[in-house]
């Protein structure tokens, strides 16, 4: 998929020479793909563990507008009020991932249904706290981190490159990484080799909505408001960019790396797309097209593996 991101580049570049090959440009694109690429860290654990989850997008909203409403509330402009938001964005995209982790281990919902179910109830639930208005009392103090450029980029960015390197690392070289992948090869085997695969399966959501919260305390960073709908297509892109960077939907198979590499082509493309004055709705055309794709390669993948 690195060739194809390469391919997506170069053909930008030739049809927007001026605008699409710039370094503030390139900026641009790190910093869009910096929240997406926070949750899909998450988003590779569940699915290399064979699980799912469409929520990360509403958990975001949710996590967002928790965070503004307490900071709100509280009033102020000091870090003291950033820190106790910071805290609640983090403890509501928890809260949600638990909620998702028990009800798929401890009540055998289906994890397709039960995160589809949190994605209607986190985005209803954030609508009810801000009465459907986005929330824009931003303290100054978080809105200066979005500002702030160390080495030319933003704080986001690293962010996102420190989740995504910790992310990696976890899941290659530790136990808990090891876990995650027998349990997606084979979850009764993970059983009789003495893993709790239960309790690791749900823990796993529980990182993945701590991410998704983390994604939200970025983007309230990073737009000074909720945007409570401007996630609609959150899930589908960090989806689309984890299975293009080679996790398998059937579990067992994926990297961070991999998907620090699918996630930049949604991004490239949304970017281009931008650059080139092409109407918002062909990018989500494409994004769909580019996850049916995905997906269609992943099972041939899958079937040779079989056959091998």
């Amino acid at each position: 998929m690195f060739v194809v991101l390469l391919v997506l580049v170069a053909v930008f570049s030739l049809l927007a020479p001026e605008t699409f090959p710039t370094a503030a440009n390139g900026r641009n694109v790190l910093t869009d793909v910096a929240v997406l690429l926070v949750m899909a860290v998450g988003t590779t654990y569940v699915l290399v563990a064979g699980g799912f989850d469409l929520s990360q997008g509403s958990v975001l909203v949710f996590s967002g507008v928790a965070a503004a409403k307490t900071m709100e509330a509280l009033g102020g402009q000091g870090a003291g009020t950033v820190l106790v938001g910071v805290a609640v964005g983090l403890a509501a995209g928890t809260a949600w991932g638990l909620a998702n982790g028990l009800v798929i281990t401890r009540l055998g919902v289906p994890a397709l249904i039960t995160t589809l179910g949190s994605t209607g109830a986190a985005l209803g639930a954030a609508q009810l706290l801000s009465d459907g208005t986005d929330v824009r009392t931003v303290p100054d103090a978080l809105i200066s981190v979005a500002v702030q450029r160390p080495l030319t980029l933003s704080w986001l960015v690293w962010v996102a490159a420190l989740v995504a390197l910790v992310g990696g690392l976890v899941l290659a070289t530790t136990r808990y990484g090891r876990h995650t992948q027998l349990i997606g090869s084979n979850a009764e085997s993970a059983r009789r080799a003495g893993i709790a695969v239960d309790r690791h399966t749900a823990s796993l959501y529980v990182l993945n909505g701590a991410l998704a919260g983390l994604a939200g305390l970025m983007s309230l960073t990073r737009f000074a408001t909720t945007t409570i709908s401007g996630h609609t297509t959150d899930g589908l892109q960090v989806i689309t960019g984890v299975v293009l960077g080679g996790t398998s939907l059937f579990g067992g198979v994926g990297t961070v790396l991999g998907t620090v590499i699918g996630m930049f082509i949604p991004g490239v493309l949304n970017n281009g797309f931008v650059v080139l004055n092409v109407q918002a709705f062909w990018q989500q055309v494409a994004v769909g097209v580019v996850l049916v794709v995905a997906v269609y390669v992943d099972q041939l993948k899958r079937r040779r593996r079989n056959a091998a």
